[in-house]
């Protein structure tokens, strides 16, 4: 794959990472002593603050990828496995740009537990 073509997915990906963490890092209330509001209201608070954080630690490690995809890109490794050293088909990486591995080799990591 082309380097600036790369390079901009890359941008791309990384600004629609950084645009959903801060909706989601604004949406999200201090945590504040709570009101005398409606228990139910205040548990369904919680239950949306727990999934909005666990959304941000799901988009900050995206971010990290980026981050590495960004470096693999700079140092000229960029589309090569980071397992194998085997080449990452362009369609993946047009898919997911800051893709470590091949298809194969991710369905491998992922079953055996990361």
């Amino acid at each position: 794959m082309d380097a600036d073509h790369a390079a901009g997915l890359l941008a791309a990906e990384r600004e629609r990472i950084e645009h959903h963490l801060r909706r989601l890092r604004g949406d999200m209330p201090a945590d504040s002593v709570l009101d005398d509001t409606d228990a139910g209201d205040q548990a369904f608070d919680l239950i949306e603050r727990e999934r909005d954080s666990g959304r941000i630690a799901e988009l900050e490690e995206e971010l990290r990828a980026v981050e590495r995809a960004e470096a693999r890109l700079a140092a000229g490794t960029y589309g090569v496995s980071v397992e194998s050293g085997e080449p990452i088909s362009d369609a993946r990486l047009e898919r997911l740009p800051a893709a470590e591995r091949t298809a194969e080799e991710q369905r491998i990591w992922e079953r055996s537990g990361r």
